[in-house]
């Protein structure tokens, strides 16, 4: 991955819910303050349902800014639902030709393990549509610099649920909900040794318990390096409680591994969403303190 530099083009294209060019001018101003000539893509004010336009147009939208070697880095405006309806029709030949950091979170969970599973970084990070959200202010700054190369280094407070120790691996992860929906994809991946992340938002109780008795089953956590577990947020209860909050139904799934644990990172559907590279190789520690993530 090359840092941006003053000068470079960056791209903002719809992979999924529609969006407005209006809901993109504060990202917009923020972008060019940093020295970036901004690129809007067709996708950006189209509109088909809830979709920023059919597949045809999202696909061929992204598949521009992919081909296009003067474009440095691809901006997803927005998350909801529609990338993985385009992604087995994507030819990332000239991609590999010259790659570029792709960016987002959410939805673009399924774009970001797409890319880890075709051996490239991406940048799992706040999106254009959030840039004028109160309390967005660190994670933006945490994007700028990832993008232009400063170093990063992350810490959590502690968590009564933490598992202390220390573990190294590629960070791979991002929304629960579509890892949970890849499995078995030509978009999914070998979580072996790796230091997974998970974040998720709006679902019920037992849908969570659902997913991870899923990805336990398909052997995803048994041999994990780390795992760090961001915003559970606006988690929702049936009529008959379900009897325990996400972060206990994580534990309760991961507590016969010996793995450190991280839980309440910045990372997820909360303001405080600090940008991950995902495929990047880290070092998590967690400890009586708290814990601490750095590239390495």
């Amino acid at each position: 991955m090359k840092n941006l530099q003053p000068g470079d083009k960056i791209a903002i294209v719809s992979t999924a819910r529609k969006v407005s060019s209006e809901e993109m001018q504060s990202a917009i101003s923020v972008l060019q303050s940093w020295g970036l000539e901004v690129v809007l893509g067709e996708t950006v004010g189209a509109d088909f349902h809830q979709f920023a336009g059919p597949d045809e147009l999202r696909r061929n939208d992204l598949q521009r800014m992919l081909d296009d070697p003067s474009i440095k880095a691809i901006l997803c405006a927005r998350g909801g639902y529609g990338t993985a309806r385009i992604l087995d029709h994507l030819d990332f030949t000239k991609f590999a030709q010259n790659p570029k950091l792709i960016i987002g979170f959410s939805d673009v969970t399924a774009l970001h393990a797409h890319l880890y599973k075709l051996g490239f970084e991406s940048l799992h990070a706040i999106m254009p549509i959030l840039f004028p959200r109160e309390g967005s202010e660190a994670a933006i700054e945490s994007l700028r610099r990832i993008l232009f190369g400063d170093e990063i280094s992350y810490n959590a407070p502690i968590h009564p649920f933490n598992r202390f120790g220390t573990a190294e691996g590629e960070l791979v992860g991002g929304n629960l909900s579509i890892l949970h929906t890849i499995i078995g994809t030509r978009s999914d991946f070998d979580y072996s040794g790796k230091i997974l992340f998970l974040e998720d938002l709006d679902e019920y109780l037992y849908h969570i318990d659902r997913m991870l008795v899923h990805l336990d089953r398909c052997g995803k956590l048994e041999n994990l390096a780390g795992l760090i577990i961001g915003h559970m947020s606006d988690m929702k209860d049936n009529t008959i409680p379900f009897g325990r909050n996400a972060y206990e139904i994580i534990r309760e799934h991961t507590a016969r591994y010996n793995y450190p644990v991280c839980f309440d990172f910045p990372v997820g559907h909360e303001a405080h969403n600090l940008a991950l590279v995902c495929g990047r190789k880290v070092k998590l520690e967690v400890g009586e303190s708290g814990s601490e993530l750095n590239y390495i």
